[in-house]
This record gives structure tokens, C-alpha cells and sequence, in this order.
């Protein structure tokens, strides 16, 4: 029964994030030695599953490790320069070999429909094509790159065509010259150029290994572009894969992609839990802050509601209908996390005693050990600030400790001033507190 009930609460929970995904465009980036692994099944599950919920899907693969595989079966040996590949006429042949192999393996898993498996009834058709216009690397400090080139234009519309047919798009990383030749390029560049071109809901790179924070190694969970920016250049050692990442991840947000997910495919299931669950378990870059604190409007008065609900229904806060909310939104600041109210507070102005009572404050249950409160609270003296406040007042029944613990003093209720004395409610029975500001 436990086991079921997790998995109806998750489901559940996850319905605002299938809404939200439905008709979406999403770039997904996986390396070659992915597509030969034992475990890549369960990824082509995923990216079914995501389809069959409506997101509008574009693939790219690598090919790098299978250009090596055939390098190294001649007897040659892979050449780089600046983490780039040399790509001579005789190891281009390598590379249409390891692009045509790749995409018909990942095309016949695509095609799957057995009975009783996740493919079940899936019946996704698979669109390749010459997306990707490319142009030489040409030659740098020295070195002739030959036949390696770099993007120089991505057929948007021929892809939006494709997806609007209902197709999932499966991209190579391999180019095309206007005179006919043939260019090997970085599957990452490729993923970053096409998510830009059609100003993608979301660039997701799949990488071999968490993106860690070199201080601690625990998980990055969020950063913002410039963030990334600063982990690049204050740690050169970082994996080269995850650093390609990184880059392209900043360079896709800087340019109209909404949000980069970097997701470690060894975690079996990670794609869905980037997605599907408020938190995720990747790394997520975006241009602007993931969570904030702001003023509330209007559109923020459901979210609200639902937050405090249950500390009303608890008696732990003073019931509150929608209209006084909509009368008193300006009032009320929230900390909104990817589109969820995860807390909010009010500062009420006191009629002619210029000062300010703190009302309403609440944390959802999941988020409450991140001084998030401590955050609202600078928050409200920021504003008061503003106001030109000079003291502040807060009633409480149950967090009298925190606020004391942060400046405040209990007073009587008899040095209330008169707005707040008059609505003073004797049987809630509130603590009365309060701090000067200036």
C-alpha cells in the first residue's frame, strides 16, 4: 500500500509539469558511448514516454567513441587539438560510417512496439535529413582541421516541419557544404545550434557524471548563466565533458533557450526526475534566478492559498478569504520556485503610526530548511525600509522564539498601536512582538 500510494502521489504531483511540457520542443544531447551501453534501452523508453506526452522531440547523438573504435581497429590513433578531433580525408570515412551506424541502431529502437514492454503501441517515426548546414574549422594556431567544421546554419523551418508531422527529429553530428562536402562536427555545438535555432523550450544535455561543485563535490543542483560563467573559469580542471556541457548549456540560455538541464544518464530514470519532480536531479542553468523572492500579484493569489491552507485548517494562521487576499495582494511577497508559491509573508502598513505588522508567514513543508524564512524576512525590512517604517510588529502563536531569536522584543498589547489593538483577537491568544528598524 505504501509503494502504491508513492506512486500516486507522484504521479499527481507531476501533472502541472506534463501540462507545462505538452507541445514544447526540447533538444536532447547524448554521447555515443551512451547508444553502447547495456542501459540505453531504458533512455529510448524515456524519450517514447516524453513523446508520447506531447513534447516535440529533437535528438542528437554523438559518434566520438565509435570513430575512435574504428581508428584504433586500423591501427591509427585519434588525433585532438583543443579537445577537437583532426578529422583527415581517411578518418571522414570513419565518420560516415560511425554516423550511419549510430542513427540506424538508435532508428530501430525507436521502432520498437513489442507486446508488454514500455515500446508498447508506441509507433514513433524517426525524421533524419540535412538539418545542418557546416563550414571548415579550417586552420588554427597552426593546426589544419581538415575536415572537422562548425555549424554555420540549422534548417529551423525543414525541422519544425518535421515536428509539426508529429516526427521525433534525430540529428547526426555531421555537416553539409553548400559545394557538397561533408563536415564532422561537435555533437554538443550541433544539440546548441539547433535548441538556439528553434528557440527550444529546453537544451538537455545527457552527461556521463554529475556536474559536482569542486568545494564540496556534492551535486550542482542550479545556476544561473553567469554562475556557470564563474565555475568554468575558476575551476579549468572541471571534466572536459561536463565543461562542454557548461558551455553549451550558457551558450544556449544566452541566446532564447528557456533552460539547459545538464542529467546524468547513469542514473537510471534521471531524464524523468530532471522533469517530472519539483527539484529534479540535475543541474539546471538558466539565464535569470531559478527561485525568487518578489511582490505578489494577482495570477500568485491561487498558489498562495493552497500554501496556507493547511496552517489555516491547523489554526496556526488567521483564516483568510479571496477577496481580502485580491484587496491586499500589494501587500503580500512571495518566493516562487519554478512557477511553485514555496512561501510568502505580508507587510501590512498601520494607519498613521508609521509602522508595519508582519502577517501570513509560511513555508511549503519541503523547502523549509534553506533559511527561506530568514530570506522573507529581509525582504520585508528592505520594504519597510522603504516605507520608512520605524518599528515592526508581528502576533504568533507558534514561531514567538524565531522571531525573537531574531531581534524582536514581546510587548504589551496595550502598546499596540490602534489599528492593531482594535482587530487584536483575545482568544487566538497571540504573543505580541516587536522590533525597531530605525
Amino acid at each position: 500500500m505504501e509503494q502504491q500510494s508513492t506512486f500516486v502521489n507522484w504521479f499527481r504531483n507531476s501533472s502541472p509539469y506534463i501540462h507545462a511540457h505538452r507541445n514544447r520542443t526540447f533538444v536532447i544531447f547524448f554521447s555515443g558511448v551512451a547508444v553502447t551501453e547495456p542501459n540505453f534501452d531504458n533512455l529510448i523508453h524515456d524519450f517514447a514516454l516524453l513523446k508520447s506526452l506531447g513534447v516535440r522531440l529533437v535528438l542528437v547523438h554523438g559518434i566520438r567513441s565509435q570513430i575512435d573504435e574504428r581508428l584504433l581497429q586500423q591501427g591509427d590513433t585519434p588525433r585532438f587539438h583543443h579537445h577537437l578531433r583532426i578529422t583527415d580525408q581517411s578518418t571522414l570515412q570513419y565518420v560516415k560510417q560511425a554516423a550511419g551506424l549510430v542513427r540506424v541502431e538508435i532508428e530501430a529502437l525507436l521502432s520498437m512496439g513489442l507486446a508488454n514492454s514500455p515500446m508498447a503501441g508506441a509507433k514513433i517515426r524517426v525524421a533524419s535529413g540535412n538539418f545542418v548546414t557546416a563550414k571548415p574549422l579550417g586552420v588554427l594556431d597552426g593546426i589544419d582541421y581538415c575536415y572537422t567544421g562548425k555549424v554555420r546554419r540549422i534548417d529551423s523551418q525543414a525541422i519544425h516541419q518535421q515536428l509539426d508531422q508529429n516526427n521525433v527529429v534525430l540529428i547526426s553530428p555531421i555537416g553539409y557544404s553548400p559545394s557538397g562536402e561533408v563536415f564532422n562536427l561537435s555533437a554538443e555545438e550541433v544539440a546548441t545550434e539547433v535548441a538556439i535555432a528553434l528557440q527550444a523550450e529546453k537544451l538537455i544535455l545527457m552527461t556521463e557524471q554529475n556536474c559536482l561543485n569542486p568545494d564540496n563535490q556534492k551535486p550542482v543542483q542550479q545556476l544561473t548563466t553567469g554562475q556557470a560563467n564563474e565555475l568554468l573559469e575558476n575551476n579549468p580542471n572541471l571534466p572536459e565533458a561536463i565543461a562542454r556541457s557548461l558551455s553549451a548549456a550558457i551558450q544556449s540560455c544566452q541566446n532564447g533557450v528557456t533552460r539547459a538541464h545538464l542529467v546524468n544518464r547513469q542514473i537510471d530514470g534521471a531524464l524523468l526526475l530532471e522533469l517530472f519532480t519539483r527539484d529534479g536531479i540535475g543541474t539546471l542553468v538558466s539565464h535569470a534566478a531559478f527561485e525568487t523572492i518578489r511582490t505578489a500579484v494577482l495570477d500568485d493569489i491561487g498558489g498562495i492559498m493552497e500554501l496556507i491552507k493547511p496552517l489555516e485548517q491547523q489554526g496556526l494562521l488567521v483564516k483568510r478569504s479571496r477577496e481580502k487576499l485580491e484587496m491586499e495582494i500589494s501587500d503580500y511577497i512571495i518566493i516562487e520556485r519554478d512557477g511553485l508559491i514555496i512561501g510568502c509573508t505580508a507587510l501590512h502598513a498601520l494607519a498613521d503610526s508609521g509602522s508595519g505588522v508582519i502577517a501570513c508567514l509560511a513555508i511549503h513543508p519541503d523547502y523549509q530548511r534553506a533559511s527561506r524564512a530568514s530570506h522573507l524576512l529581509d525582504y520585508i525590512y528592505e520594504k519597510a525600509g522603504q516605507f520608512n517604517f520605524s518599528k515592526l510588529y508581528v502576533l504568533s502563536t507558534q514561531t514567538v522564539h524565531w522571531f525573537i531569536e531574531r531581534g524582536f522584543k514581546p510587548v504589551s498589547i496595550d502598546l499596540l498601536p490602534e489599528p492593531l489593538k482594535s482587530s487584536y483577537n483575545p482568544q487566538r491568544n497571540s504573543k505580541v512582538l516587536c522590533k525597531i528598524i530605525s
